[in-house]
């Protein structure tokens, strides 16, 4: 599509631009505000005293419309710098409880981290933001898109 055909009749377009990046982390899910059976209630294995590990995949999404000039909503590999310097770069290979200063005061838990990750990624992508999705395992994941509960 060239540039003059991207608003060709009137249409615009929304793209949704989707950056998917692998991690390894341990972390120990275990709240303050709960006893020590109620934590290996809630927790089970989780609230292993040594922490367990995942192998993460994340998700970040921007959304926009491709620009007249460059067809690209945001340049990938502008994508990827921010990605790795705001999130990935700070937890691969970390323990999230105690190695990243940002998360020490946080469960770290799947849902709990998305909500991190969106706040230390939407400044730095100017409004494009649209998603931050976390898989956990195979089977867990967590979405968040900054909206919080009126």
């Amino acid at each position: 599509m060239t540039a003059s055909q991207i608003t060709k009749g009137g249409n615009r377009y929304m793209v949704y631009l989707t950056r998917r990046v692998t991690f390894s982390a341990s972390h120990r899910l275990w709240s303050n505000h709960l006893s020590e059976e109620e934590n290996y209630i809630v927790y089970d294995k989780c609230a292993n005293p040594n922490g367990h590990g995942h192998n993460y995949i994340l998700e970040v999404t921007v959304r926009g419309e491709p620009d007249r000039k460059t067809g690209m909503v945001l340049n990938l590999t502008d994508m990827k710098r921010i990605v790795n310097e705001q999130v990935i770069d700070l937890v691969d290979h970390k323990h999230l409880n105690y190695d990243v200063p940002w998360l020490e005061e946080v469960i770290p838990t799947t849902e709990m981290l998305v909500i991190k990750f969106w706040e230390r990624l939407e400044p730095a992508f100017a409004g494009l933001l649209y998603d931050v999705t976390l898989h956990e395992t195979e089977n867990n994941q967590a979405s968040y898109r900054g909206s919080t509960c009126a």
